[in-house]
């Protein structure tokens, strides 16, 4: 083998050499002819690489559309998505599972279509960019189709995080605002529970993102889609290998509005949640009747008062309900609803049922299995399986939402129930996640992805606007309140400095109307009965659509906070509940959320964009609370140059457009600004 010298060697040319040249310099014909040859080879050489310089750009246009259009970028692999006249990038996607480096053709396979490009990499995949016809007239959007040309090929655009802060996607457990810190690895893109997968995705997410650029990316509901989230990098949109011909499609939208919604619900406020004494009925009577007598004793006389689904399962049993045995001439041991007025009853359930519970029993008995609960269909004939799976600790079977029997059956018996323990309001948990993948089991095409959830919901959207469900795809027009996941009590983004995050993610994704998790947290910290936590935690639900309590002020604090909390439920009522009203209608209207981010007035300040301990009620009331242990003071950025703000508790005036330094909050006040 042969390695490259050290040095040049400095001898004379040796003589081998110099005898050969000359005697091809006594033939002159030979020797022109030879320094013609190199002459035109070094300059098409030259004019090549003149031409790759100079001619052909890093950049290539692939489709022009009226107000922009994508290119192809050939260093990175990437596409482009360009404004014009400015020209300017909104969006630069890497594109994954193909040779990014082989740039497209000239010439597209789509030529004579002047809305489309077209291009494949052969034994790959397909690219097909084409114009899509726009929502609205300032619209412009582009289809993007990815097909793998081989079932091992796995399609990946990967959405850089560049200059650009993204919202929208998946709620996650320290939900952040924007995306752009959060971090995940690629997993399916369905609603999760984060009590059985805390890296998981939660209950509320949807198909959109929106970057702060002013692009949208919507992808088709029908795509078997996996999420990444790489912190301060990029999200990766994935389709998993292994599934012949399954293309990923998403369409690329600028300045294009979330869809409006056709409803809005009702709920009053504040909750209180029951956490009392659950061995019977008739404990769990008493501990209402007592509840509703010390929330009258100290002047709290209004809102709802919670069952869980144990307590609720119990006094359905009491009762006999829904069975048609029930003795309805003995009310001896009948709820009495009367019993804790003014006050109202929700009760709790969900689409699970214990496989030793009398009503899988007797499906089971009546083969009725497939028709009531999700089964595995055997693939040679014979009898179909329950899919059973875990729900609070329980081995249970799930409600089969794709059978009408099922359906109906389902929500008769919720009605029943509801007439019969007096209840005003229905919460339904456990409508996340989907039960196959959970147990890597192919889903029937009907129930792929999160389709379990949006059948569910659209269904329980027949019981009227006083029902609540704990989680949200693709329903945010129907008229039900969605339950935020419980959060830890602490300080952190699992915790405290998570709710208005998740605020601004919900609202954005259009579900305006949604019940917080209780004042202080619901899941257990290291630090419990933390009496600042609960302050300022209580400080943020003010001014949200529900306040909700699983701990009484009584139970964890000073006799101040308690008077705090009567203030705090009276400024909800007076004042948080008509801004939430009137900006609802302009939801109905508009589309535009309800709970607005800072930069929703400053669109075109980057400082705005990551702004995520702030947030707007419509665009005239901006709430800056203290989410910081043991602060008194904080910055404070007034969005919105040329407009005024007024301070609620001093009455003092800002301008917009500044950030007010060290800005004072005593533990019993809250920074609230109005326009």
């Amino acid at each position: 083998d042969r390695t490259m010298p050290l040095a040049r060697p400095t001898g004379q040319i040796p003589d081998a050499a110099w005898t050969s040249g000359f005697r091809e310099m006594t033939e002159p014909w030979k020797g022109a002819v030879g320094c013609l040859g190199v002459a035109v080879f070094f300059a098409m050489t030259i004019g090549i690489i003149s031409w790759q310089a100079l001619e052909q750009s890093p950049e290539e246009w692939v489709l022009r559309g009226r107000t922009g259009g994508m290119l192809w970028e050939r260093r990175r692999g990437a596409l482009l998505l360009r404004v014009l006249p400015a020209g300017r990038t909104v969006a630069v996607i890497a594109v994954g599972g193909v040779p990014a480096t082989e740039p497209p053709p000239p010439r597209d396979r789509c030529w004579h279509d002047g809305r489309q490009f077209c291009y494949t990499w052969e034994e790959d995949a397909e690219l097909r960019l084409s114009l899509e016809p726009p929502p609205t007239p300032a619209t412009e959007c582009y289809g993007v189709c990815w097909t793998p040309l081989r079932p091992d090929v796995m399609l990946k655009d990967c959405f850089s995080m560049a200059n650009v802060s993204w919202y929208g996607g998946a709620s996650i457990r320290a939900q952040r605002w924007p995306l752009n810190s959060a971090e995940s690895h690629a997993q399916p893109f369905v609603s999760g529970d984060f009590s059985k997968n805390p890296v998981g995705y939660g209950p509320v997410l949807e198909r959109y993102f929106l970057g702060s650029t002013g692009v949208t990316v919507t992808v088709a509901p029908d795509v078997p889609l996996f999420l990444s989230l790489e912190s301060n990098r990029h999200f990766c949109l994935e389709t998993p290998a292994g599934r012949a011909a399954v293309p990923l499609r998403y369409l690329l939208c600028v300045q294009h509005p979330p869809p409006p919604p056709r409803l809005s619900p009702s709920h009053r406020s504040p909750i209180w949640q029951y956490y009392g004494p659950a061995g019977s009925a008739a404990k769990i009577k008493r501990g209402l009747k007592s509840l509703a007598k010390k929330l009258k004793r100290h002047h709290l006389r209004e809102g709802v008062l919670a069952l869980g689904e144990r307590c609720t399962a119990i006094l359905a049993a009491a009762d006999h309900v829904p069975s048609e045995r029930r003795k309805r001439h003995d009310s001896t041991h009948a709820w009495d609803p009367s019993l804790i007025k003014p006050l109202q009853l929700s009760i709790t359930l969900s689409p699970y049922t214990s496989i030793a519970s009398p009503l899988f029993l007797r499906s089971l008995q009546d083969s009725e299995v497939a028709s009531y609960w999700l089964s595995l269909q055997p693939r040679f004939g014979g009898c179909s399986v329950p899919l059973l799976t875990t729900w609070k600790g329980r081995l249970c079977a799930r409600l089969n939402v794709t059978s009408k029997a099922a359906l109906s059956w389902y929500l008769a018996r919720a009605r029943h129930l509801r007439q019969a323990l007096g209840a005003t309001y229905m919460v339904f948990e456990g409508a996340e996640g989907n039960a196959f993948l959970e147990q890597a089991v192919p889903p029937p095409a009907e129930l792929a992805g999160d389709q379990y959830t949006g059948v569910l919901a659209a269904a329980l959207a027949t019981l009227g606007n006083a029902t609540v469900i704990s989680a949200g795809a693709r329903s945010s027009h129907l008229p039900l309140f969605v339950q935020m996941s419980p959060l830890r009590s602490d300080w952190s983004h699992a915790g405290l400095k998570g709710v208005i995050p998740s605020v601004l993610h919900y609202s954005l994704l259009g579900y305006n109307f949604f019940i917080p998790d209780a004042v202080g947290g619901s899941l257990d910290s290291d630090t419990p009965g933390d009496q600042e936590l609960y302050v300022r935690w209580l400080q943020i639900v003010t001014f949200l659509p529900v306040m909700a309590f699983s701990t009484p002020p009584w139970l964890c604090c000073d006799a101040w906070v308690l008077n705090l909390t009567r203030q705090c439920i009276q400024r909800h009522r007076d004042f948080v509940v008509p801004l939430l009203i009137k900006y609802s209608e302009e939801w109905l209207r508009l589309g535009y959320p309800i709970f607005r981010p800072a930069w929703w007035l400053s669109p075109t300040d980057p400082t705005a964009f990551t702004i995520e301990d702030e947030f707007l009620i419509g665009d005239e009331v901006l709430v800056a609370p203290i989410t910081e242990k043991g602060q008194t003071w904080r910055d404070i950025y007034l969005p919105g140059e040329g407009h005024l703000w007024m301070d609620t508790n001093t009455a003092h005036v800002f301008d917009g457009g500044t950030i007010l330094r060290n800005y004072s909050a005593s533990l019993a006040e809250v920074p609230v600004f109005v326009k």
